[in-house]
């Protein structure tokens, strides 16, 4: 009998599973909160950056994420074949997957009329105030976004140079620390009233200007009468009025008028950054000046309370390096955190609707 001589045997199943296809709704909640998240972190660093770098006089910018694209495509393919020149036959097969992400970030730098009104625009009453009305703590808005109410300066001795001349004029500021705190206990009491009002023309049409009205209810709480009492003092309320419109100028007002100052973003951050307190050797060197010493009161202390180290901080709430030091603000001190947030909220409300300039495009590849 002749010998059958074994050959080679080929079964191949090209691949049966294959293909690309896109992620989509799978990836869309993930992907929300984490570029969401991510987007927030950045302008906390810029924000915090912006203060660093006014403490050392070096110039504040804005790079603002205008548009984010992120693409994902998933393939996959699969094979199965046995192949062998002996008896028995032994199957062989594998498996392959690819994931490949593509998002591409556009950023546009604030400049020219948008650097400018981000900047250098005093941020209007009508803007501010209704902030209180969503709960924000009025105290830590005014002292922040306010130079002065009627009479009362916010200009504390911080904001000085050295070698200015003293002002022994009453600019009461005293007076504004005791109205902003009796402001805060009168809304935690929801005594404190402020209406936003938009009127209209004959034709009908709202206008583009808004007015905003300030009230004081009264009440027969022993612990708050006196409280009310001084308020509506400090603000002239007449008891013609029972509300006073809020307007933006300074000095004596007008009857049912409440006149606030207010200041700008640039105002706002240099008067938090002339307080922030740096590196001894950092002073020494001639990079910064000194940080200036204030009465150990409570309203003289700073909003924000901004930390130094060569070492990266492990309990940050958001934290950025500069000229070879850490600089963070911490996790736990809850009262920093709320005024740099309500910073971050103002930032925010300065911003304005701009014809797109120079445009940054960074894709990205994985």
């Amino acid at each position: 009998m002749r010998r059958i001589t074994p050959k080679i045997f080929l079964i191949s199943l090209l691949p049966f599973l294959s293909g690309c296809y896109s992620l989509g709704n799978y990836r869309l909640g993930k992907d929300q909160d984490q570029y969401s998240n991510s987007i927030i972190e950045s302008n906390k660093k810029q924000t915090l950056m912006n203060l660093i770098r006014l403490r050392y006089a070096d110039t504040p910018g804005l790079l603002d994420t205008t548009q984010l694209i992120s693409g994902y495509q998933l393939q996959r393919s699969a094979f199965v074949g046995v192949a062998s020149d002996t008896f028995p036959i032994r199957p062989n097969g594998g498996l392959a997957a690819q994931l490949q992400e593509s998002p591409t970030f556009t950023f546009q730098p604030v400049t020219g009329d948008a650097y400018a009104h981000s900047f250098l625009r005093p941020l209007p009453p009508t803007t501010l105030l209704p902030l209180a009305m969503g709960g924000l703590p009025i105290d830590i808005l005014l002292r922040l976004s306010v130079q002065s109410i009627n009479m009362m300066s916010n200009n504390r001795p911080f904001s000085k140079n050295k070698g200015d001349i003293e002002n022994h004029s009453n600019s009461k500021i005293n007076d504004f620390y005791e109205l902003t705190h009796d402001l805060r206990l009168l809304q935690a009491a929801g005594l404190l009233g402020i209406q936003l009002q938009q009127t209209a023309d004959k034709t009908g049409k709202a206008e583009e200007t808004h007015h905003v009205y300030l009230s004081i209810t009264s009440t027969n709480d022993p612990a708050l009468l006196d409280i009310v009492r001084k308020t509506r003092e400090l603000l002239n309320f007449s008891p013609k009025h029972d509300r006073m419109e809020v307007v933006y100028g300074v000095g004596e007002p007008q009857p049912g008028e409440i006149r606030i100052l207010s200041r700008s973003m640039l105002s706002i951050l240099g008067q938090v950054a002339y307080q922030i307190e740096v590196p001894d050797d950092e002073v020494t060197s001639g990079s910064t000046t000194p940080h200036i010493n204030v009465p150990d009161q409570a309203e003289d202390q700073s909003l924000i309370t901004v930390y130094s180290s060569h070492n990266e901080p492990k309990q940050a709430f958001v934290h950025v390096f500069y000229d070879n030091y850490y600089y963070w603000i911490d996790k736990k001190d809850f009262e920093s955190k709320l005024a740099f947030t309500i910073t971050q909220m103002l930032f925010e409300l300065s911003k304005t609707s701009q014809t797109p300039g120079a445009l940054v495009t960074i894709p990205v590849s994985k």
